[in-house]
């Protein structure tokens, strides 16, 4: 069954179906029960399955953290909501030190399938600490997977997806794009085997080009998708990355091969940020087929900026296809 949905109704429709699915699904974090979260992705389902299984937690998000890794231990599968990207560092230690290494450290006997909801990015006009991008830290910590949806019908599976991983997930949810529509198919072609839909960890291309591979993830694949349409000299090729912990490169070289150019996008900081690690290994695997060097439209390395200001922060339109004519003057 076919439905149009917002990416925040999808995230909710596809936690619903985890939730039916599994009694060892439990929701936890800041007002996620009765109030249904701030951004209103868990709206119903502490009605539906009560306050054992939808949890309001104090603000202590290290104690959120701690709290899911011990559930873990014993059978559950919980997924967590930072309520704001800035609000995870007091959860750092638990994360890095504790969730990311137990797998390992117990030569693979313990598994900790721990989903932790981070809704990330600017573009809401939002007070300090809450429109970061600290998907880095994640990525860079070996053990945990991190995630990022674009649109509702990834964040529909991918979610479900994340939640019957026996890995920890990060999941980062682009919060301005949470109000966008699109269809989402909810069932058809698919029933309840998530084995049928893309995996959660491999990338797509989301419109195809023969001149520049635009790569993104999460609120900057739409600008790249608005750039594409608007660049009326160039074919550019968008490819959603999805997952940046594994990074699907085999999707992305073989793109990069096919157009011998490449630009990355991101809203977080330049040095060092997903876009350094993409473009070392493209210029590694691909460099007889490159035309260009690699280039990268990114926030800047600064810390966020007041509310104001972010929209000289951000990346948008005219700032990729920028990067696009630097990337064909070569």
């Amino acid at each position: 069954m076919a439905s149009t949905l917002t990416l925040g109704k999808a995230l909710n429709a596809g936690l619903h179906r985890a939730m039916s699915a599994d009694p060892k699904v439990l929701v936890m974090g800041e007002d996620v029960g009765q109030l249904g979260g701030v951004f209103r992705i868990t709206d119903g389902l502490h009605a539906e399955f009560g306050a054992q299984r939808v949890i309001d937690t104090p603000l202590a998000e290290s104690g959120i953290i701690g709290t899911a890794i011990g559930l873990a231990l014993r059978g559950y599968r919980p997924v967590c909501e930072i309520q704001f990207d800035g609000f995870f560092f007091p959860s750092a230690n638990q994360t890095f030190t504790q969730l990311a290494k137990m797998r390992q450290r117990s030569g693979g006997t313990v598994k900790l399938p721990v989903v932790i909801r981070i809704p990330y990015g600017g573009g809401i006009g939002a007070v300090e600490h809450h429109s970061e991008s600290p998907e880095t830290y994640f990525a860079h910590t070996a053990g945990l997977r991190v995630v990022s949806c674009a649109n509702p019908e990834d964040a529909y599976w991918m979610i479900q997806q994340a939640i019957a991983c026996d890995d920890p997930v990060v999941f980062f949810e682009p919060k301005r794009r949470y109000y966008e529509k699109a269809t989402v198919d909810t069932e058809s072609g698919h029933g309840s085997d998530l084995s049928t839909v893309t995996p959660m960890g491999d990338a797509q291309v989301v419109r195809s080009g023969t001149d520049v591979t635009v790569a993104a993830y999460g609120p900057m694949v739409k600008t790249a998708l608005q750039a594409a349409e608007a660049d009326e000299e160039h074919s550019l090729e968008v490819v959603d990355l999805r997952s940046l912990s594994p990074i699907d490169y085999d999707t992305l070289f073989a793109s990069v091969r096919r157009t011998g150019r490449l630009v990355v996008v991101h809203e977080a900081p330049l040095t060092l940020g997903m876009g350094a690690e993409i473009a070392a290994q493209v210029t590694q695997h691909c460099f007889y087929h490159l035309e260009a060097p690699v280039q990268r439209v990114t926030g800047f390395d600064t810390p966020y900026p007041p509310s104001r200001l972010e929209e000289h922060y951000l990346p948008d339109l005219d700032r990729v296809l920028d990067g696009v004519d630097r990337a064909v003057a070569f």
